[in-house]
């Protein structure tokens, strides 16, 4: 930190100058002497000051110079610094393309040598084919002289080709029609399921006519009972209510005549209609009771033999 040239002077001046002037000196010196004694140290300590000031000067210069030569020497290590951390960018940059490259070149091995296998595998499947076409040449090579000698034989036919599509034709042709004997076949089955089940159906329809037909039947045989039984039963009640009929016409009858017997023994009979037989029997029922009362009086009333 740099000190301001005022307090350094101050400062050296105080170094300078003596501290306390010792008082047993003021009486041995004149003024004039004490004048020129402080005028000579005012000099010595200005002589001081400036040998001082030349020596800060040069210090000063010197840490001037030495200041900006290290502030070149930051400026060089901050160059270097910025130069070695661009070397390592750059070789971290080299390291990173070197390794991209070589997983690159490793990823390009890996595909030639999957393409390689895939390549040898082809070959190897293709060799097995044209061995397999050689076999099957070999095995077709009396169908094709047979092929010969029927176009030989066959004069409409030009070339083995035409033949061949004729034959080809002809096993699409049986192709299509056991196709279509076999769906007929299959809609022959799905018809004679149909008739099964319609058989079946149709017995079981008849099993459960049976059925109902013989509840029926039973239903009727017990309301053929139940219409005998009641029968038997009107019947029997017909016969009860003539012998009822009958019975209350004898006792209608005989009411009334015993309610004409009461009226010949009444002064005044009662008239009642004939239909009335409640009336007339309770006038029968009045004479009897009268006819007891008289006959009990009459019993009171008669004398008890003498002994």
């Amino acid at each position: 930190m740099a000190v301001p040239w005022e307090e350094y002077f101050r400062l050296a001046l105080q170094e300078k100058l003596p501290a306390k002037i010792p008082e047993q000196s003021v009486d041995h010196f004149p003024p004039v002497l004490r004048l020129l004694e402080k005028r000579q140290e005012l000099v010595d300590a200005d002589r001081g000051l400036q040998a001082q000031k030349e020596v800060f000067q040069t210090t000063r210069a010197a840490l001037k110079e030495r200041w900006e030569q290290l502030e070149q020497k930051e400026q060089e290590l901050q160059g270097s610094f910025v130069r070695f951390d661009k070397f390592l960018k750059d070789t971290e940059a080299r390291r990173s393309r070197a390794l991209r490259r070589a997983a690159q070149e490793r990823l390009r091995a890996d595909r030639r040598e999957a393409e390689a296998r895939r390549l040898r595998a082809q070959l190897e499947e293709l060799q097995r084919e044209r061995a397999r076409l050689r076999c099957r040449l070999e095995r077709l090579e009396p169908c094709a002289r047979l092929l010969g000698r029927v176009r030989e034989q066959l004069p409409e036919f030009q070339e083995v080709p035409e033949l061949v599509a004729r034959f080809d034709g002809l096993v699409d042709m049986q192709a299509a029609l056991r196709l279509t004997e076999r769906q007929r076949l299959a809609e022959l089955e799905e018809a004679r399921a149909r008739l099964q089940r319609l058989r079946d159906a149709g017995q079981g329809e008849l099993l459960g006519q049976g059925q109902r037909r013989a509840q029926l039947l039973q239903r009727l045989e017990a309301a053929r009972e139940r219409t005998l039984r009641w029968e038997s039963k009107w019947i029997q009640i017909q016969n009860t209510g003539a012998e009822k009929t009958l019975l209350l016409g004898r006792t209608r009858i005989a009411a009334l005549n015993l309610f004409q017997l009461v009226c010949r023994h009444k002064t005044h009979p009662p008239a009642l209609d004939i239909e009335d037989t409640e009336g007339q029997l309770e006038q029968v029922k009045l004479f009897i009771l009268d006819l007891s009362a008289m006959l009990a009086s009459l019993g009171q009333a008669k004398p008890t033999p003498a002994c």
